[in-house]
């Protein structure tokens, strides 16, 4: 319930993802007794989104599948009233740093927006954290969390109470902050903390309301654009049972949903489980993609199975947000991206962004900005005047011999056989060529690898240089996904 007391007590084995061993994890971290600093106001404004709170009351604007919840924008404006009403007698206010859960329901929303509201810094905790979420308090400096039933628990203090430089600048400002924190898939995850007042004012400019399905959740990047972009136009938020093809798809069909934000990935598993052809996606407007490069082969399939629904190919990152971007066409992979607040350069083919919603640094790694402001994506872009392509990330590009192959265009053709169900393009370590092409591939049904290769090899010839064919296949069961539904390579 909103109205919850703080508690002071050990996390009960419900209150974070029901997990027990999280639970157990979290525990020795709350505090027994704790003392009230003096509570300074943020000047925060949210604009848009308070108007639309105002005008639109009686409105949907989150319809959440999971729990099969109606809330309206007079729902989410007394939500965030009660939220912050706790917040303030909980004395969290400018520079506070709180975990919260990152799932589209009215009580993580509302409580996403009150922190902003009181000027705290909002940690969004990823759904599937599991045993991560202590370590990703601890790297974020949290002092307080909301469990997973929403209850105000305590944390205790882990030595240096001294705000990072990042958190003083927001508290100096009197300005809401936001941690995000980068997928972490070969590394430790980066805390990258956002002035949240310059992610909202990206949202001024008016724009129709559009019901929009909520794909990437709060922990991401590009699932806080969707939220501030729905919620500031006026829109609807619909959340979908779970992320899979068969509940995306049904959600479009029974709340008309008229724009689908998503990865590549998954647009190529909505296409071979079929959930396209099954369900009534007729309302569709547009679906953009990003994230990820997107296989040529995928978008071609995709423009044949929706030809009436715009495509549009977006680019981003969690360091310097979301930047606007306009597709060549619908089954072109050719993009401009940039506009007012966004600067962009190639140098050497690599992708370098100059962005006023760029974050203010990192918590636990230098800062990736030069002394110009622009940060080097590490994106490998193709460029044709005005229009780019992107290639995928510059460590992921494979050197045979001194021919560079993109593994996007690789997994492109292979994707084109109509029993690979997803494929994974990697390098291989070669004495003789330095690196060889290598692909991880997952089968619609059972087939021996030397089946497989053998026609792998006739498909791919004409399709690709002999350099770029695939020398070494792996068959696997497992999906080739990561949890934020990107390719696993």
């Amino acid at each position: 319930m909103v109205g919850q007391d703080r508690k002071q007590s050990a996390v009960s084995s419900s209150t974070w993802l029901a997990n027990e061993r999280t639970s157990r994890a979290l525990s020795h971290c709350i505090m027994r007794t704790s003392t009230k600093p003096a509570l300074s106001r943020a000047t925060l404004d949210l604009g848009q989104v308070d108007l639309q709170l105002g005008k639109r009351r009686e409105l949907p604007a989150l319809l959440n599948e999971s729990d099969e919840s109606n809330s309206s924008y007079r729902d989410l404006a007394d939500a965030i009233d009660r939220r912050y009403a706790q917040l303030r007698s909980a004395s969290i206010g400018v520079g506070a740093v709180v975990g919260l859960p990152a799932r589209y329901q009215l009580e993580s929303i509302s409580l996403f927006f009150a922190l902003a509201k009181a000027g705290a810094v909002a940690v969004p905790l990823p759904p599937k954290s599991g045993g991560r979420i202590e370590d990703l308090l601890a790297l974020a400096g949290a002092k307080h969390l909301f469990s997973a039933t929403y209850e105000l628990v305590e944390l205790s203090s882990r030595g240096n109470d001294e705000p990072a430089a990042e958190y003083r600048s927001l508290i100096e400002s009197q300005r809401p902050g936001l941690v995000l924190f980068t997928s972490g898939t070969t590394h430790q995850p980066k805390g990258a903390v956002h002035d949240l007042q310059r992610l909202c004012d990206r949202h001024r400019s008016p724009r129709p309301p559009k019901r929009v399905l909520g794909f990437m959740q709060m922990d991401h990047i590009g699932g806080v654009n969707t939220m501030l972009h729905v919620l500031t136009h006026g829109g609807t938020l619909i959340a979908p049972a779970s992320r899979t093809p068969h509940d995306v798809c049904a959600a479009i069909e029974k709340h008309r949903v008229e724009v689908l934000p998503v990865s590549p990935t998954f647009l190529n598993l909505m296409l071979i489980s079929g959930a396209m052809e099954r369900y009534d996606l007729s309302s569709l407007q547009r679906i953009s993609y990003g994230s990820e490069p997107m296989p040529a082969s995928v978008l071609e399939r995709l423009v044949h199975v929706l030809p009436t629904v715009e495509m549009l190919q977006t680019y981003g990152t969690t360091e310097v947000g979301i930047l606007k971007s306009r597709s060549q066409g619908n089954s072109s992979l050719w993009m401009k991206v940039g506009g007012e607040g966004y600067e962009t350069k190639v140098v050497q083919g690599r992708l370098w962004i100059r962005s006023e919603t760029s974050m203010l640094g990192y918590l636990n790694a230098p800062s990736p900005f030069d002394e110009d402001g622009f940060m080097n994506t590490g994106d490998q872009v193709e460029c044709r005047g005005e229009w780019m392509r992107v290639l995928g990330r510059t460590c992921e590009v494979i050197n045979v011999g001194g021919q560079k192959v993109a593994p996007v265009e690789v997994e492109s053709v292979l994707l084109e056989m109509p029993e690979v169900e997803e494929a994974a393009v990697g390098p291989i370590q070669n004495p003789l060529m330095g690196q060889v092409v290598g692909a991880r591939i997952r089968l619609t049904s059972e087939e021996s690898i030397q089946d497989f290769k053998i026609r792998m090899r006739r498909h791919c010839r004409g399709r690709l240089p002999n350099y770029a064919i695939p020398v070494k296949l792996e068959l696997t069961r497992q999906p080739l996904v990561t949890d934020r539904l990107k390719r696993r390579r």
